[in-house]
């Protein structure tokens, strides 16, 4: 029975769905009143109307600190005791991008940015719209000018500050030899609609430069996690905003996305933890002793795991990567018990990598082909590592797989990356200094995390057998949510208004070729996709475009549905630079218009008119063939017979 559509259920889908409007659009005119005068036509229709709306400026704390007076990490804590934590999704997969990200809105208004989570950097940044070398990436440029709340930070004693000794700059780089470098501003930084925290302001890069893979990845910046003045962790907890702490949860082999705590969670009571020791090395380590495989300890001293930076975890590293010794041990364990399968080369000739083929293409069955390896830590707590966390799919063979832990040169620090925690909930509790795992699908705690239901105790590994099932993977960002639409309602169009910051008649042209570009993005029929309407203002563009069925389905699939407004709600379609800049400002999903009873039955009517005509010539055609045979048994003379003689008529 289909479930009435309820006040509850549209006041949750408008919390979820609720994102902002866009800075251009602030820049020059109203987009509200634009939208309302264009929006006349809908009164009086059934619909769902979930507005995308702008988070009031007023809405953030009030901040004793600005950019005059900050000095780095100088923030002044909050005078508050309450803390919240921001829950953000994480978006992106590890085989597909090498990494995951979320979004973070800076700006007032915000500005959207794609960042990768990563604990191995300090600092968060984001290209700058005045950057000299900066790629092309998943969202525009920041735009400092259009922010009301920006301010530079100025050049102070605890910065490295530019040329002209004005402002303070900051510059990273990075192992595989990309870099970033920029100047520092402030301003204010929200989290999302589904987090508890309100807007904070904070210190982050604008990237004037960026080289290698920040140069060329997909993702906009980085969010850094690490420790230091300028993480975004240490500045909130330096607020007194968040408790010192924060966590992740990375998606299975064959799923994306995850969740992203900043803050305290309550630890389940099987988590496994490890000592973090801040002294040691700037980056989080845990204090690893042994590795074992199929239950056998690898014959190595425990001292090689402590070797210079120790046993690190990096989230923002795709792979792990072992000391030699340890990783030689490990690679011969693992290939004694996979004697069964075929070595085949990897996907990549540059790469030596060590892949199986042969072991079928059911994550669930893995473990009846490949070993259980477990981390032995120093208080002699084990965690366990099924074959998603030590694998990764051949790209080119079907059902074969890769070793996804390499040898880490001649550096002896042990680098614990992404793949190891897949499906694992890791709590960075840094008040505590230790690191807490816990086995678990990511994509099923996500979608408790976004519930927001703490009365429900998270789900553990056993409760879900199969780590891989769960919300489809998601790609920067992308993958429908299952609970975007209630199971009663039936989609008959999904329309949204689009404003561009380019004129109507330099539009106009290239109408269809934006729909083309629309629909490849929403994933859908370039048929699908139509203009309903549109209006102009100054060098605005307002249209409003429809998504109807495939033909000849009368509605859209929820999981359909599900899908494009996922995108629409998360502003992930992305279009070429000729069309503007462009932001989605509402989605409205409406029901199947009732159709009269010729509609609903014309396809019947004009299948039996079709099936009689048919029947009549085939009646027709049969008679006719019978009379002809008729008329030639008649006309029939034997040669014998007797032919009345004819009189001959005169010429």
């Amino acid at each position: 029975m289909a479930r009435p559509w309820s006040q509850s259920s549209l006041a949750f889908l408008i919390l979820v769905f609720a994102h902002f409007l866009p800075s251009a659009l602030y820049a020059s005119h109203d987009p509200v009143s634009f939208l309302r005068r264009f929006n006349r036509d809908l009164r009086g229709r059934t619909s769902m109307l979930l507005p995308l709306f702008l988070l009031p400026s007023n809405s953030s704390r009030t901040f004793s600190s600005s950019a005059n007076t900050n000095n780095g990490r100088n923030l002044q804590r909050s005078d508050t005791h309450d803390t919240h934590d921001a829950r953000m999704r994480l978006y992106d997969d590890l085989l597909s991008n090498g990494y995951y990200t979320t979004r973070l809105l800076i700006g007032t208004p915000p500005q959207s940015f794609a960042l990768i989570v990563d604990t191995g950097s300090t600092v968060t940044y984001v290209p700058c719209s005045s950057c000299e070398h900066c790629g092309k990436h998943q969202d525009p440029n920041f735009k400092s000018e259009l922010s009301t709340t920006y301010q530079p930070v100025k050049c102070n004693i605890d910065c490295s500050c530019d040329n002209e000794k004005k402002h303070c700059v900051y510059e990273r780089q990075y192992a595989e030899m990309s870099s970033s470098s920029g100047v520092l501003g402030e301003d204010i930084i929200s989290f999302g609609n589904k987090s508890e925290l309100e807007p904070q302001k904070a210190v982050f890069g604008c990237e004037n430069v960026e080289t290698g893979d920040l140069y060329s990845q997909h993702a906009d910046g980085i969010m850094g996690l690490g420790r230091g003045d300028l993480s975004i962790v240490d500045q909130l907890v330096d607020r007194g905003v968040i408790t010192d702490s924060f966590s992740l949860c990375y998606g299975g082999m064959d799923i994306g996305g995850g969740a992203m705590v900043l803050g305290s969670l309550s630890p389940p009571s099987d988590m496994v933890f490890s000592h973090s020791e801040p002294a040691r090395s700037p980056y989080y380590n845990v204090e690893l002793k042994a590795i074992h495989v199929a239950g056998k300890p690898l014959l190595l001293n425990p001292s090689v795991f402590d070797g210079k930076h120790g046993t690190v975890l990096d989230s923002g590293t795709t792979y792990a990567y072992l000391p030699e010794a340890a990783f030689i041990a490990f690679k011969n364990a693992i290939m004694k018990e996979l004697q069964p399968l075929k070595q085949i080369s990897g996907p990549d000739p540059t790469y030596n990598d060590i892949c199986f083929s042969g072991a079928g293409s059911e994550v669930l069955q893995l473990s009846k082909t490949f070993p259980a390896v477990e981390m032995v830590f120093g208080n002699d707590q084990k965690v366990s590592l099924s074959p998603e966390n030590y694998l990764f799919r051949h790209s080119k063979v079907h059902g074969a797989y890769c070793l996804g832990i390499f040898q880490n040169g001649k550096d002896p620090t042990t680098l614990l990356g992404g793949v190891i925690v897949r499906n694992t909930l890791v709590m960075y509790d840094r008040e505590h200094q230790k690191i807490g795992f816990w086995k678990t699908n990511c994509s099923e705690l996500w979608e408790r995390l976004r519930a927001n239901d703490s009365s429900t105790p998270m789900p553990s590994a056993s409760d879900n057998k199969n780590s891989s099932l769960g919300t489809p993977p998601v790609v920067a960002p992308s993958g429908p949510t299952n609970d975007v639409l209630p199971g009663g309602f039936q989609v008959g169009q999904i329309t949204f208004y689009m404003s561009l910051a380019i004129k109507y008649l330099d539009l106009k042209p290239h109408i269809a070729e934006l729909s083309q570009f629309i629909a490849h993005e929403l994933d859908v029929n370039a048929s699908q996709v139509h203009v309903l309407s549109f209006a102009s203002e100054g060098n605005y563009s307002l249209i409003r475009w429809a998504i109807s069925p495939a033909s000849p389905a009368g509605y859209i699939s929820n999981a359909t549905a599900s899908s494009i407004i996922s995108r629409l709600a998360d502003h992930r379609v992305r279009l070429p630079d000729r069309f503007g800049s462009y932001q989605l400002l509402e989605w409205n999903a409406e029901p199947p218009g009732r159709r009269t009873w010729w509609q609903q039955h014309y396809m019947v009517i004009i299948v039996g008119i079709v099936i009689i005509v048919f029947l009549g010539l085939s009646v027709s055609g049969l008679w006719f063939v019978w009379k002809r045979s008729q008329q030639s048994l008649l006309t029939y003379k034997p040669v014998d017979s007797i032919i009345p003689e004819q009189e001959l008529q005169p010429l």
